[in-house]
């Protein structure tokens, strides 16, 4: 389970929960299916498992656990044809990989925004052509390459993947943007920079042959306007950016009129 958590390849635990009579295993015996179909461990084999994995293989694309009963013997009128004699309830945990943030840059504030996505729970890629750089960043998956684009390119992106480049020179930046706009996927696509850099990437690649609208869902200068000036605190701007466009919400203020303090002369300290 480790292994394919770190993989990010969704799996179910399968538990045996409860038992009557003849069954294959005893409670509490556990076995995982991966979306392809595949195992490790066993229930007992036969009908009985072959059921339960196409029931979990379903269950991954709705993610919620369930627990359910599998009669084994012919008098109950679901019986699949099985003649133990028993009955098994078994819980399938789907096992959705958590969301993944790839950063193309290991600089400050790409390191303070590695440790942000990883407290939340995420999965962190980084890539940075300097080995150094990459030794000990905060990050799950670390590669050292000057090829970012190639891996842009080969990657299969997801709709829970989200790329940041935060390289340290704006031609790293372009020609990895030109690599992402060729293969889109990702839920969020955002790159760092002023908004001289950003036009100066965005023409050359239009000059190389790029369209207006393959800039679209670009963020570009990345991040929500905190005037935060801090690493750690451009970090908080980038990823609540980023939860913004995986969550679909608008960003505003949740603050409600009935919140405010009964003194008026407060009310100038809440934005509203």
């Amino acid at each position: 389970m480790a292994e394919a958590r770190r993989q990010r390849q969704p799996h179910c635990l399968i538990t045996i929960a409860a038992t009557q009579g003849s069954v294959p295993r005893r409670a509490g015996t556990k076995m995982l299916v991966y979306s392809d179909g595949k195992i490790t461990g066993t229930i007992g084999g036969g009908r009985f498992e072959s059921l339960v994995i196409a029931d979990a293989i379903a269950l991954l694309r709705q993610g919620d656990p369930v627990l359910k009963s599998y009669p084994l013997h012919d008098t109950a009128t679901d019986s699949f044809g099985a003649i133990c004699g028993g009955e098994v309830t078994v819980l399938i945990e789907p096992q959705l990989p958590s969301p993944a943030l790839t950063l193309l840059g290991a600089g400050h504030c790409s390191r303070a925004l590695a440790h942000l996505a990883q407290t939340c729970g995420w999965h962190v890629t980084v890539i940075d052509d300097r080995v150094e750089a990459v030794a000990d960043f905060p990050a799950q998956q670390r590669l050292s390459s000057p090829q970012a684009p190639d891996f842009i390119a080969a990657k299969s992106w997801r709709n829970d993947d989200a790329l940041v480049l935060v390289n340290r020179n704006y031609q790293l930046d372009r020609d990895a943007l030109a690599a992402a706009l060729k293969n889109r996927g990702m839920a969020y696509l955002g790159m760092m920079g002023s908004r001289r850099k950003v036009r100066r990437v965005m023409d050359e690649l239009l000059a190389s042959g790029f369209q207006k609208a393959d800039f679209a869902g670009l963020r570009a200068p990345i991040g929500l306007d905190l005037g935060a000036d801090h690493p750690a605190e451009i970090a908080v701007s980038i990823f609540a950016e980023i939860l913004l466009v995986f969550h679909q919400t608008s960003g505003r203020p949740l603050l409600l009129l009935e919140s405010l303090p009964s003194n008026p002369a407060a009310h100038a300290l809440i934005p509203v």
